[in-house]
């Protein structure tokens, strides 16, 4: 099994809808940008890939791709947190351009508990302090025993065992936060 990861860009905008169309057809990870959850439930799955068309068109190739033998199976979003108005406000965080968030995680059913997860979210942070990024934050749910569908933004557990430390707890999610600076 050949594996790499690459940053999301105009070579590889296809894969990611795809990826997205097969696994996940109505989000296109727009879900962040919508600024209300209500008005998140009520967008089409054809709206939310119109936008993410229209973030692509404006340069905003906000992630990493995993590949496995040549085909997309995983993406992760991240960017600058707070150009997410909707992440700030949920989780009542102050402003700071340093941070960066881990805001979507995905990896095809059919290759999920091979490690793979674990190898992209490593090869992300790579990837950001090559950036020269020096903070970045994610939101898990807490939890051991959730279902797929509470995973979007990944596992607690991966998380933790890369070395993220836990800032506090907002009703069911977590705001984690690994130091890339050190």
């Amino acid at each position: 099994m050949e594996t790499r990861v690459a940053r999301f860009s105009v070579a590889n905008q296809e894969d990611f809808f795809q990826l997205h169309e097969t696994e996940n057809g109505e989000c296109f990870c727009a879900a962040w940008w919508v600024p209300t959850w209500d008005e998140w439930r009520t967008r089409t799955a054809e709206q939310n890939r119109q936008h993410r068309a229209e973030l692509c068109q404006r340069g905003g190739f906000d992630g990493y791709l995993l590949y496995v033998d040549g085909h997309a199976v995983g993406w992760c979003q991240v960017g600058p947190r707070d150009r997410l108005s909707k992440l700030v406000a949920q989780f009542d965080l102050t402003p700071d351009p340093q941070v960066w968030a881990i805001t979507c995680f995905q990896v095809l059913p059919t290759y999920r508990r091979q490690g793979l997860a674990t190898l992209l979210l490593s090869e992300v942070l790579d990837g950001l302090r090559q950036l020269g990024v020096s903070k970045v934050q994610a939101f898990p749910r807490k939890g051991d025993d959730l279902s797929a569908e509470e995973l979007w933004t990944g596992p607690e557990a991966m998380y933790h065992k890369l070395g993220f430390r836990e800032l506090r707890l907002v009703a069911s999610r977590l705001i984690l936060e690994l130091d890339l600076a050190r």
